[in-house]
């Protein structure tokens, strides 16, 4: 059961990293590859924070959400004077040395030994320690990313956004700011991808910069080009193909000493499979014909 609910609590986690990262990509067509640097300045604010001055959850919580936005926009600052093939290269260029520095920069983060001892979060007096009660933490927190989420992509700011993505020109001649909207977008995605760094935290009590590298970021984006972006539910579908598929090939009936090499063989031809017929995504934007 354990099982089961810990499969849940991570569905939870990156439903919430999907559904924050859709803003910049799906909406605002930026590809990030840098999503997993705010993911992990959640996570190693809550930490330094809860161990190292008992700050409680609800206080470390806002200060992750604003270290997260206040990166966010001075990364956009610099970042968003790039545009397609350069701003994805930025992004990269950032999310290495957001790496490098929580790799290198022991007396703060401990480097590759890692924090390990984080607290649990606690609510209402209550310390959030099994499984079973961290399940209902995290569901708690994805329904409220999930419900801000839903505000964002159908309030005029979501719309703007998907006018620059489509016709950055056509837009400015409405009134419409690229440069504003687009920071804006990005203090908001980056804010939002620190709250599953705090539960992620929380939940293993123990962080090192392994779980925030350039390819976390990849696996981010890859949630919604292979579930859809622009809309709601292609993120969170995004997030089960890629989370519970892995998990269904482990009870495949394959010999333990190719297991592992055909799991990833299936994996990949199922994706490709996936990409060439669904190519926008299982829940994706198609015309309707």
């Amino acid at each position: 059961m354990n099982y089961l609910l810990h499969i849940c609590i991570m569905l939870a986690i990156y439903g919430m990293l999907a559904s924050s990262a859709n803003l910049l990509i799906g909406y605002s067509g930026l590809l990030t590859m840098a999503h997993a640097a705010f993911y992990g300045l959640g996570a190693y604010v809550y930490a330094l924070l809860s161990l190292h001055f008992n700050w409680p959850f609800w206080a470390t919580l806002p200060c992750a959400v604003a270290a997260g936005a206040l990166v966010g926009w001075l990364f956009g600052l610099a970042a968003l004077r790039f545009r397609n093939e350069t701003f994805v290269l930025a992004t990269i260029g950032f999310q290495m040395i957001v790496y490098v520095v929580l790799y290198n920069w022991t007396g703060l983060t401990r480097g590759p030994y890692g924090i390990s001892g984080i607290p649990h979060p606690a609510v209402f007096g209550c310390r959030i320690e099994t499984v079973p009660q961290f399940f209902l933490f995290a569901a708690v927190m994805f329904l409220i990313v999930l419900g801000i989420s839903v505000l964002l992509c159908r309030s005029s700011f979501a719309l703007s956004l998907k006018a620059l993505r489509d016709n950055e020109a056509a837009a400015q001649t409405l009134g419409i700011p690229p440069r504003r909207q687009y920071i804006r977008a990005m203090i908001v995605g980056s804010a939002l991808a620190a709250i599953p760094g705090v539960c992620f935290a929380g939940y293993v009590t123990y962080i090192d910069p392994t779980s925030f590298t350039l390819q976390e970021s990849i696996f981010i984006a890859s949630i919604l080009l292979v579930g859809g972006s622009g809309n709601i539910k292609g993120p969170l579908c995004g997030v089960l193909f890629m989370l519970i598929l892995p998990e269904v090939m482990r009870f495949v009936g394959l010999p333990d000493a190719i297991a592992a090499n055909m799991r990833e063989i299936i994996y990949g031809l199922l994706l490709i499979v996936l990409m060439y017929f669904r190519p926008r995504g299982l829940a994706g934007e198609y015309a309707v014909k």
